[in-house]
């Protein structure tokens, strides 16, 4: 089976034909949610159903490639393309409420990550894949010692050293688009195969793969050179948390999806991982704008 993205409906695998008159019906009685796909993902402009069944084999068409090169060019698209994310723009020469706002609502997704990845393990018997995310959960939220500290633990110094008590940032319940976001992992993670919630998660960190320029994209997560020594743009902490995801990512999100691949193909899913990755992709979306929206108002509260 595969489904549908905006409401998870189920349909026979490999006939596009089911799910367009279900499109089709949804956008002829104005369902919002599958309005707001088709205007994301396909198009703005009304089709016949038979043109939009062709336009759906368009859009999830692999060309004979692995399902991870699909999810890069889409992730791309989505992020990176002509009209970046706002808040990707943003973190290029990011201000303290940007940072702060990235700080507030990351938090609660970092703690969402941990629970998702759990699910994942829960779910499967591979032993790549457990020890994959045994792995993923130690780096971002349990840390390897004073040595290596984890993202959650990372972001929080990022915090402080913005000028935010420790405990304001912990308190700080998230906003609407961030909770709704969260929900949305959260039921992926609960009601759908475990190879789907690796790609729904682990695609996400594609957000700071330094590589996805070879893929088209048109400027990096952030302007690397806030990075360096003599820059003293932003903060030795903000330099330190944003430096261990540019540099981890690649690698760690690679990994991952080898693993969707591998997978997605043995238990023949790949049509599944894709509908909920642009799922996925859809909530991260919100949740960026959510990071830049708490920065406006912790502006607005100043």
């Amino acid at each position: 089976m595969t489904k549908c993205s905006a409401c998870s409906s189920k349909f026979p695998r490999g006939d596009y034909a089911p799910l367009a008159t279900h499109y089709y019906i949804q956008s002829e009685q104005s369902d919002p949610a599958h309005v707001m796909w088709l205007n994301r993902f396909v198009t703005n402009q009304k089709m016949s159903q038979q043109d939009l069944e062709r336009a759906l084999h368009r859009l999830f068409d692999l060309k004979d490639k692995p399902v991870s090169d699909w999810m890069r060019k889409k992730f791309v698209e989505r992020f990176f393309g002509v009209r970046p994310h706002p808040f990707v723009l943003a973190l290029q020469h990011p201000s303290k409420r940007t940072l702060l706002g990235y700080v507030i609502e990351h938090q609660h997704f970092l703690r969402q990550w941990v629970r998702s990845c759990s699910y994942i393990m829960a779910k499967t018997d591979k032993t790549d894949a457990t020890l994959y995310e045994l792995d993923n959960i130690n780096t971002e939220f349990g840390g390897f010692g004073p040595d290596k500290l984890s993202h959650y633990e990372l972001l929080l110094r990022m915090g402080e050293s913005l000028g935010m008590d420790r405990q304001e940032i912990l308190s700080t319940t998230p906003l609407p688009d961030t909770e709704k976001a969260i929900d949305g992992w959260d039921d992926i993670a609960k009601k759908s195969h475990w190879v789907e919630t690796m790609a729904a998660m682990h695609g996400l960190e594609l957000i700071a793969d330094r590589t996805l320029v070879d893929s088209g994209a048109t400027l990096h997560y952030f302007e690397p050179s806030i990075l360096d020594k003599s820059n003293n743009e932003v903060t030795e902490a903000t330099k330190n948390f944003l430096r261990e995801g540019y540099e981890a990512d690649a690698g760690h999100s690679k990994e991952a999806l080898d693993l969707v691949d591998k997978y997605s193909a043995e238990y023949s899913l790949a049509e599944d991982v894709q509908a909920t990755f642009l799922s996925s992709i859809d909530l991260f979306y919100s949740y960026l704008m959510a990071r830049l929206a708490r920065g406006e108002k912790l502006d607005l509260e100043d």
